[in-house]
């Protein structure tokens, strides 16, 4: 019997090698660490149950029968999180390039199965060079497998991908069927096609890094979330991430224990509002006011900076946060933001965490640029993302809630649950010069002092809806707060809303204007 756990242990031996000492040397020199040590690092301390480590290709094609490695390629199991279980995949890149063939494409649909049926969420680990091409098409094939399993899981767990080297091709499409994408500055790329395609059909020269780097994908493109300056910084965010949200669709949102103070209240947000309402402040210093101290973790940071998501703790319970930014392009939304905020809204619906909305938006962005490119069903996708939600829905206009962009911005018509305003709110078809000058057209143009006569009627229409009392009399907003109260506002409306139920029509599904 030695003998043969003699050989077991030979053959686990050489599958923790991976694709050899020179390649795992090769690895480091690049500042990226091997699959396993990544998964080591994300996991709580020998949590990790590894399944299908001694898998192996079964092709002969091109002499792949003299490349065999155990594991073939990726390093698939279970583990935990801060406790919680969750299932895990890591490509390696020492293994024939991390390339995704026929097994190792079955290792992985093999966890997402479990994942799926255990209703804990799935993280993978992404380093490859793409498809193995001596295994031709039953390559594609483990890619549609996985994307298919991919879409199936959407809604249903949470879907986490890091690319922590190459993904190009078919490959990147996983990624992008799943909820958050994390990728690692200077040694992660993603691209459909590489540089040297693109310079032999567009004449283009670009660097992989241009292309399709973490942080042209963080602020050109929106398709990463998250960016880190090294591995260690980003699989920390995954864990820190894993704070915020539940195993599955079915768990409530997470909490976790809260200390109350005998003064909850927030003086600064008292002086936050400058007196010209045509002056920025950051969104961001209020958001820091209103959640637990230093429970905020922005999402999309360097995309669509007019519009601010991210998650936090209020009173101890996860919310995500929607907010526009009035520190930059004055907070308005346009095509860019209001996919941003839609996917993030849909994101917290579908795993029932509580939405906050922080407003003060002048309207869309106009011009042939936005309308052209789409505007409209853009920014419906923003519209529809709100009134499709049923989790609790809170809604604190600070300043300016303008036109279309007042009903967007999940406002009391749409489906929200509370509605405070600010007494510095403005909630109007449009800001009061503008409508002076459309209404009183006439009386201005015919006025011997059309400067004069402006400024009085545009006081005029500011003193009768500029302000948050009209809507507070039509009920559209449930209450105007002094903003130092605001904090336990939330607090207490979030804790009465937490047994909501709310049902959509019976449908199959809904078709949100893509």
């Amino acid at each position: 019997m030695k003998e043969k756990f003699d050989l077991l242990a030979e053959k686990k031996a050489e599958a923790l090698k991976g694709g050899g000492e020179k390649r795992i040397e090769s690895q480091h020199k690049k500042g990226k660490l091997t699959a396993r040590e990544r998964v080591e690092l994300l996991l709580d301390h020998n949590s990790f149950q590894e399944m299908g480590q001694l898998v192996t290709h079964r092709s002969s094609n091109f002499g792949l029968d003299k490349q065999v490695f155990y594991g073939d390629g990726v390093i698939t199991g279970y583990g935990t999180i801060n406790g919680r279980l969750v299932y895990v995949f890591s490509q390696d890149f020492t293994v024939l390039g991390g390339s995704l063939a026929e097994e190792h494409a079955k290792k992985i649909c093999k966890i997402m199965d479990l994942a799926l049926e255990n209703g804990a969420p799935l993280i993978g680990l992404n380093d490859s060079g793409g498809a193995r091409i001596q295994e031709g098409v039953v390559s594609l094939g483990g890619y549609a497998d996985i994307f298919y399993r991919n879409t199936m899981a959407s809604g249903v767990i949470p879907q986490i991908s890091a690319i922590m080297g190459p993904c190009a091709g078919g490959a990147v499409y996983s990624p992008a069927l799943t909820d958050f994408i994390f990728m690692v500055e200077n040694t992660s790329y993603m691209f459909v096609t590489g540089p040297n395609v693109v310079k032999t059909v567009t004449h283009e020269e670009v660097t992989s890094e241009e292309l399709g780097g973490a942080k042209t994908h963080a602020s050109k493109s929106g398709v990463t979330h998250f960016t880190s300056v090294n591995e260690l910084e980003c699989i920390n965010g995954i864990r820190k991430l894993m704070q915020y949200i539940p195993q599955n669709c079915e768990e409530k949102n997470p909490t976790i224990e809260y200390q109350f103070k005998s003064d909850e209240l927030r003086k600064g947000l008292d002086t936050i509002i400058p007196e010209n309402p045509n002056q920025p402040y950051d969104i961001k210093d209020v958001i820091k006011e209103l959640v637990d101290e230093g429970s905020f973790y922005e999402v999309h940071k360097d995309y669509a900076e007019n519009i601010v998501v991210g998650f936090a703790f209020i009173g101890g319970r996860s919310v995500g946060i929607v907010a526009n930014q009035p520190a930059f392009l004055a907070g308005v939304l346009d095509i860019k933001a209001s996919n941003k905020g839609a996917r993030f809204v849909r994101f917290c619906d579908a795993f029932n965490i509580p939405i906050l909305t922080l407003e003060d938006v002048p309207g869309f962005l106009p011009g042939t640029d936005q309308e052209w490119n789409g505007i409209i069903s853009n920014g419906a996708k923003l519209l529809y993302a709100f009134c499709e939600a049923t989790v609790p829905r809170i809604t604190v206009i600070t300043r300016k809630a303008y036109g279309g962009a007042y009903d967007v911005m999940n406002s009391k018509h749409i489906g929200s649950d509370l509605n405070f305003a600010w007494p510095s709110a403005e909630i109007a078809v449009m800001g009061s010069k503008g409508a002076a000058e459309i209404i009183f057209r006439h009386e201005i143009s015919n006025s011997a002092d059309p400067e004069k006569t402006l400024a009085e009627k545009d006081k005029e229409y500011s003193e009768l809806f500029a302000n948050p009392y009209n809507a507070a009399a039509r009920g559209y907003v449930d209450e105007v707060i002094i903003p130092s109260d605001t904090r336990m506002k939330l607090i207490r409306g979030f804790e009465m809303l937490k047994n909501k139920v709310k049902s959509l029509p019976k449908k199959k599904h809904g078709n949100i204007p893509l």
